[in-house]
């Protein structure tokens, strides 16, 4: 049984008279036992409003969140913290300065969860017990974040996600604002913690150098629907679909690589009331052809494991 099966997920706001804007639209994927998978995007095309309705911060449009065979997907976000999933799925935030409480300590900010979820008999067992797994020395439970390091204070936001012993961690972002000497630190701890604890990671990431070290499949997004999905090694290797081709090749190496890099023309299309027969990707694909204007693809298998949304792939 996976851990997370998302099916037909979507979330629209509304914008106006008649117009919605389609964020998350039929979104199917799944997370395995121990599976760290990445997800991965231009801004906008979606991330950051799939993982909040993973985490249960945001009610789905429509859709099933199915958590180890349960669908949660109908409980409001509002009080899901009051079931016994919440401490289940839990979430690290891109930016640790502004996800920590200015006036509460390390170890308050760690003890949040299990006040908030748990029983408090043990309170300061588990808070040091989370401490010491993600490398957070004693002495520093007492301090404010104003008094920790950009590390340090990604180092608590982490403790307190793994507090409860979750199953998902949800991972957006969460090296973002390190300092690149830093984010090699974090990145090993969340591989050694998933290694040790078995936690499934969904991880969001702009950076592909980063979701390939890190994940064991990948998870494309453009325009609020998945145009790629499959093996880290294998979409690296060789991609399906030429967005993700074209991410791919932007990938900065050592020496650079020119004449390689593949600019994508014209802008995305607007997520607004999109018409259903058109590809999402038309207007920027150098592959495209007239049926891309008349028939929307669907996501399919092209090769083993391997799944994309392109007629051409």
């Amino acid at each position: 049984m996976n851990v997370l099966d998302c099916v037909d997920l979507r979330k629209h706001f509304a914008v106006g008279k008649g117009a919605m804007l389609h964020a998350v639209d039929d979104v199917s994927f799944a997370i395995g036992e121990g599976e760290s998978v990445g997800l991965v995007g231009e801004s906008g095309c979606g991330k950051s409003t799939l993982v909040r309705l993973i985490a249960r911060m945001l009610d789905p449009t429509g859709g099933d969140i199915v958590y180890r065979g349960r669908n949660i997907g109908f409980i409001p976000a509002r009080k899901f913290a009051e079931t016994r999933f919440r401490p289940k799925i839990q979430m690290v935030f891109q930016d640790p300065t502004d996800s920590l409480n200015p006036r509460h300590t390390a170890f308050d900010a760690i003890a949040e969860p299990v006040r908030r979820l748990g029983s408090t008999g043990e309170l300061s067992l588990r808070v040091e017990q989370a401490a010491r797994q993600v490398g957070l020395p004693p002495e520093l439970l007492p301090r404010f974040p104003h008094q920790l390091s950009g590390g340090q204070k990604a180092r608590v936001g982490i403790a307190r996600a793994i507090v409860m012993t979750p199953d998902l961690l949800v991972l957006d972002e969460p090296t973002a604002a390190l300092d690149v000497s830093v984010q090699a630190t974090i990145l090993k701890l969340l591989a050694e913690l998933r290694a040790n604890l078995g936690m499934s990671y969904l991880f969001v990431s702009h950076d592909l150098n980063v979701v390939r070290m890190l994940c064991d499949r990948v998870i494309v997004m453009y325009l609020g629907r998945i145009v790629e999905q499959g093996p880290a090694r294998e979409l690296f290797r060789r991609p399906a679909h030429p967005y993700t081709r074209a991410l791919v090749k932007a990938i900065p190496a050592i020496g650079g690589r020119p004449g390689e890099r593949e600019v994508l023309a014209g802008e995305p299309r607007s997520p607004i009331n999109p018409d259903p027969n058109v590809c999402r990707f038309h207007g920027r694909c150098p592959q495209q052809q007239d049926r891309c204007r008349t028939e929307a693809p669907k996501l399919r298998e092209v090769r083993p494991a391997v799944l994309a949304a392109c007629h051409f792939a």
